[in-house]
This record gives C-alpha cells, structure tokens and sequence, in this order.
C-alpha cells in the first residue's frame, strides 16, 4: 500500500512517525510524510497533538478534511493516532465514527500489526527531516505535575531510553548523512533517573560526541529545576556540542510559579541563566514564557517583563495560557479575558523584538559557522549553532556574486553583514 504519515505538533510526534514509517516500510508498503499529491494514497495516518486547545483545533480540522477525501474516493482509509487518539478516544469514536481506526499509543502495535512493538526503544527510522539533521528523542512522558500541562496525562511517566540503544540510533543517523542532532524529551534533565536513579544526561552526551560525523548536537527542554550543571562542562570539552540550550521557564513571579507547581524562586532562576552564561560564555539560551495564566495579574505580567528585559533571552517563544481539562490548574478557570492575554501578550513579544534587533546588530562583522539547510531565489537559508531548526532565525546568505552553488546539508564560514529582529544576512568568505 501507499501510506502517507501526517504529522501535527512538536519535533517529538516527528520521531513516533518516522519510526511508524520504518516499521510500515519493513512490511513492503510505500511511506511518505505530509503528501499532498491527490491520487494514490490507500491510508492516510494522522499523528496528532492535544497539548492546548490551538493543536486540538488543528488536529480536527485536518481529521475533518482527510475524511472528506475518503468520502471523494481519493483514499481509503483514515487513522488517528497520537495525543488526541490517547487524550479523547471514546470521543471521537462516538462523534467521528468514519474514523477507520483510533490508536492511542499502547495500541499502536495494532495498527502496525505488530504484538511485541513499542514504540520509544525503536532505532530504525525514515526520516521526515532534511536529511542533514534529525531530532533524537532520548525519553518520552513526565513526572513534574505543573498545573497547565496535560503531558502526564496523555504520555504517562517518564521512561528513558538506554544510552546504548541511543547511542546505536546516532550511529545509523549519522550513516545515513545526518550531521546534527537535536535532543528532546518532555523533560531533558531528569533523562536516566528512572533507570539508574541518577540524572545521567552528563554522560549520554559524552557518548554521543563521540559518534564519527555528527557535527552538532543541541539540547532542547531542559527543565530548570535540578539542573544538570555538569553538561556545561561537557560542552566546553566536546566541540560539536553546541553552545546552545533551551530551558523553558514559563514565568517568573513566585506565585504564578507556586501556582503553576513549577519549583524554584525568582531568584533561583536569575541565579541559573548568570550561572550558565559565566560557565559556557557566548552560550544562546532559548526559553518559553507562559502569557494570561489565571492567577497572573498586571503586576505579576509587569514582573514578566522587566525579566525579559533583565535577562536579554538569545531565543524566546510565547504561549498564551490555554485551560486543560484534568489539569491541576483547570478548577482555576480561565478568568482572563481574550483581549487581555493578547495585550500582554503582544507587550512580552514586542519587547523581546528589540532585544532580538540588539543582540543580531552586535554580530554583524563576526564570522560565524553555519549549515545551509535549504534556498529560495536570492538567498541559501543557513543556521549557525545558535540557532534550532523551524523554532530560531536564519542566516541568509545572498547569491549575488557568490562564485559557485553551495550544498545543503554542508558547513561554511559566513561574514554577518547586516541584521534585522528575525535574521542575520551574510556573504560566504
């Protein structure tokens, strides 16, 4: 059969359909990875994420629009799975029942056929990725209980895949042409706590930069509390681990970070992203910030962004708060107004613009390593270390006058010439 894999939500969900697509193409079928050709197509899977109420929207929309293909004849079947299929299954058995088959992720082994399949301790892969990079899931679920998030619910507790099954994966990516990974995980620092009773992230990285022809490795969702301040001294001794490291820290004023059940005080964190910077200088850290969440007042918002001002963040993205049934923090209601959360919200994003614009300006006339990971009509499209593929800014590198075609997937040394909020332009030396 021709099976197309459609992929919703994060980097995560990425990785449970390229291991889908391995083990379908094992059984002799055709698998492609967000298709958009019409004809063709015997099963359409749909991989899902339920994490706030935007992705849900998303997931349903496009479960909505496969069904009318199949409706059309253009293909013949249609399969829900991931986090929607694991959160709402007796729900959209019931309110779409054209679904030819839900999956939440314990019964995956029955789509595949597959009695013995599981689907994290898997090494085989295709990947839905530029062929250069590839993201490496090193875990999947939680044990924090922060109040807003739904993740324990929908992907049980942590369990850490082994450092030798980690190690085995890196070194088929790397034979297939990948030069950088990205490590994720619900929860980056707690990575081997369930199996050896140690945090041992320190040691997975020294195993992986070892593994001939990666060239990059970054860490991503590191969790603040506990860190593990023993990586920073990994990566000042491995030079293909690079100088970056997203660290969600979702807010800042100690009772939205009590309510959240997030740990630590304002001064800890301060405390951690100075400790981080004076260990690892030039470090870029990337964080997320949590805008509207019910207990967050003006005063609190205002807190909120005198520490995006004080902290002058490399990387920062925003979610405005969204109310999750079965969370801790969903008795609290949603008190804040729409408006509101967009005010403060668009205040947050405004100030981190002109931090970015700052920072960009300082690079220019710095020379800098990038990866091109693609082109349009007057520029390659490249990244340095700093920077993490869809989430980060590019460096544009401009065809006019250069001598020669640059590859994807290849490294080259670039002079920064100019910079805006969102990109640094540059000339290949």
């Amino acid at each position: 059969m021709n099976i197309n894999i459609i992929t919703l939500g994060c980097s995560k969900n990425n990785v449970d359909s390229e291991v889908l697509a391995s083990q379908f193409r094992q059984k002799g079928h055709t698998v492609f990875h967000n298709s958009v050709q019409e004809n063709g197509i015997d099963w359409v899977v749909i991989n899902t994420c339920s994490f706030i109420q935007d992705a849900k929207t998303q997931a349903i929309d496009e479960i909505l629009l496969q069904l009318e293909r199949k409706k059309q004849g253009f293909i013949k079947k249609v399969y829900v799975i991931g986090c929607l299929a694991q959160r709402y299954e007796d729900d959209l058995r019931e309110s779409l029942p054209e679904i030819d088959g839900i999956f939440p992720f314990l019964q995956l082994n029955k789509l595949l056929d597959e009695p013995q399949f599981d689907l994290l301790h898997q090494t085989d892969r295709i990947l839905s990725t530029p062929k250069h990079y590839a993201y490496l899931k090193i875990s999947e679920g939680c044990d924090r209980q922060c109040s807003y998030c739904a993740i324990p619910l929908i992907r049980g507790k942590q369990v850490s895949k082994p450092i030798d099954m980690l190690v085995k994966e890196t070194e088929s990516l790397a034979s297939q042409g990948v030069k950088e990974i990205m490590l994720i995980a619900q929860d980056l620092t707690a990575y081997g706590i369930d199996i050896s009773q140690h945090r041992d992230l320190e040691k997975l990285l020294r195993k992986l930069a070892q593994v001939q022809g990666i060239e990059w490795i970054r860490m991503h969702y590191a969790y603040p509390i506990n860190f593990p301040y023993e990586i920073l001294d990994v990566m000042n001794e491995y030079s293909n681990i690079c100088r970056y490291i997203d660290i969600p820290l979702q807010h800042i004023s100690e009772t939205v970070l009590k309510s959240m059940n997030r740990g630590g005080t304002p001064q800890q964190m301060y405390n951690l992203i100075e400790r981080i910077r004076n260990k690892v200088p030039g470090i870029a850290i990337r964080s997320t910030l949590i805008s509207g969440y019910p207990t967050e007042t003006r005063e609190h918002h205002k807190e909120l962004l005198q520490f995006v001002k004080d902290i002058e963040f490399d990387r920062l993205g925003f979610f405005s708060y969204s109310q999750e049934e079965g969370t801790p923090a969903f008795p609290l209601g949603d008190p804040i107004k729409e408006r509101e959360k967009n005010r403060r919200l668009e205040k947050l994003i405004a100030t981190q613009e002109e931090i970015s614009l700052k920072l960009n300006k300082q690079k220019v006339n710095s020379v800098m390593k990038v990866i091109v990971d693609d082109a349009n009509r007057d520029y390659y499209i490249a990244r340095s270390e700093f920077d993490s593929p869809d989430v980060d800014q590019n460096v544009l590198i401009r065809k006019k006058g250069l001598q020669g075609k640059l590859q994807t997937g290849e490294f080259y040394n670039v002079n920064i010439e100019k910079a805006d909020m969102f990109d640094l332009y540059a000339k290949k030396i």
